[in-house]
C-alpha cells in the first residue's frame, strides 16, 4: 500500500513538472511572408503583393494586400484585403480592411477607414476617410468624403464633397454638391449643383437641384424644389416643392411648401 502511494505521488510530481515546463516554453508563431525587392516593393503578410511581376514602389501590410497587384506603381495597402483586386491602377493609398478591396485599374484614390471605397474598380482621384465612406463607389471620379457613411451609396457621380456623419449617404448619380454637417443631403439621390451647410441641411432633397441650404434645419424637407437659396437656421424648413425662393434669416419663409418666387428677408419673415 506505501509503495503505491508513493508510485502516485511520484506520478503527480511529474505531471506538474511537465505542465510548468509547458507554461514556460516560448510561443510558436507561423512565419510572416515578407518581400523585399530591388523593385522597392515592400510587403508584410500572407498573400500581400504575391502576383507582382514588374509593379515598383508599392507597400502591401496585411493578409492579401494587393495580392493581384502586377504591374501597378506607387500603390499603399495596409490592411488586410486592402487594395485586393488592384492590377493596374497606381499611385493609390488604401488603409484598413477591404479599402479600395475591388480596384482593378483606378488610380490616385485615396481609402481610409474599413471599406472605404470598397467597390470602387476604375474611379480616379477619390478621397474616402471615414468606415464606409464611398463604399459603393465603382466609376465615380473627383469625390471627397469624409466621415463615416459620407457618401455610401454613390457610384458614377462626379466632383461631390461630403463632409460629416452619413453627408450625401443616399446619393447614386448626382452630381457637383457639397454637403457639410451630419446628415447634410442624406437623402440625395440624382440631384447635382446642390449645397447643404449645417446638420439636416437639404435633408429630404432627392431630385432637386441648384439648392442653397445654410444653417441648421435649411430646406430640410425640400425634395423636388430648385433653385432656392435659404440662409439661417430653419430658413425654408417647410418647403417641398417650392422653387426660386430666397429665405435670409432664422425661420424665414419657414411656412412655404409649394409656392415659388418668393423673397424674404429678416428673422421669421414669411
Amino acid at each position: 500500500m506505501k509503495i503505491h502511494l508513493k508510485k502516485f505521488v511520484l506520478g503527480q510530481v511529474t505531471l506538474m513538472f511537465a505542465l510548468a515546463c509547458f507554461a514556460l516554453a516560448p510561443l510558436i508563431h507561423a512565419q510572416c511572408p515578407q518581400i523585399c525587392d530591388d523593385n522597392m516593393n515592400t510587403a508584410l503578410g500572407d498573400d500581400a503583393l504575391v502576383n507582382n511581376t514588374s509593379g515598383t514602389g508599392d507597400t502591401a501590410i496585411g493578409a492579401s494586400a494587393l495580392t493581384s497587384n502586377t504591374t501597378a506603381f506607387s500603390n499603399t495597402a495596409t490592411g488586410s484585403r486592402a487594395l485586393l483586386s488592384n492590377t493596374i491602377g497606381s499611385e493609390n493609398t488604401a488603409i484598413g480592411e477591404s479599402a479600395l478591396a475591388s480596384n482593378i485599374n483606378g488610380g490616385d484614390n485615396t481609402a481610409s477607414g474599413h471599406s472605404a471605397l470598397q467597390f470602387n474598380t476604375s474611379g480616379n482621384e477619390n478621397t474616402a476617410v471615414g468606415a464606409d465612406a464611398l463604399v459603393y463607389n465603382t466609376t465615380g471620379n473627383f469625390n471627397t468624403a469624409t466621415g463615416v457613411l459620407a457618401l455610401l451609396n454613390n457610384t458614377t457621380a462626379y466632383y461631390n464633397t461630403a463632409a460629416g456623419y452619413s453627408a450625401l449617404t443616399s446619393n447614386t448619380t448626382g452630381s457637383d454638391n457639397t454637403a457639410t454637417g451630419a446628415l447634410a443631403l442624406i437623402l440625395n439621390k440624382t440631384g447635382s449643383n446642390n449645397t447643404a451647410t449645417g446638420v439636416n441641411a437639404l435633408f429630404d432633397n432627392s431630385v432637386g437641384n441648384n439648392n442653397t441650404g445654410t444653417g441648421v434645419g435649411a430646406l430640410v424637407s425640400n425634395w423636388r424644389g430648385s433653385n432656392n437659396t435659404a440662409n439661417g437656421v430653419d430658413a425654408l424648413s417647410s418647403n417641398t416643392t417650392g422653387s426660386r425662393n430666397v429665405a435670409e434669416g432664422i425661420d424665414a419663409l419657414t411656412n412655404n411648401t409649394t409656392g415659388s418666387g418668393n423673397i424674404a428677408l429678416g428673422e421669421g419673415s414669411r
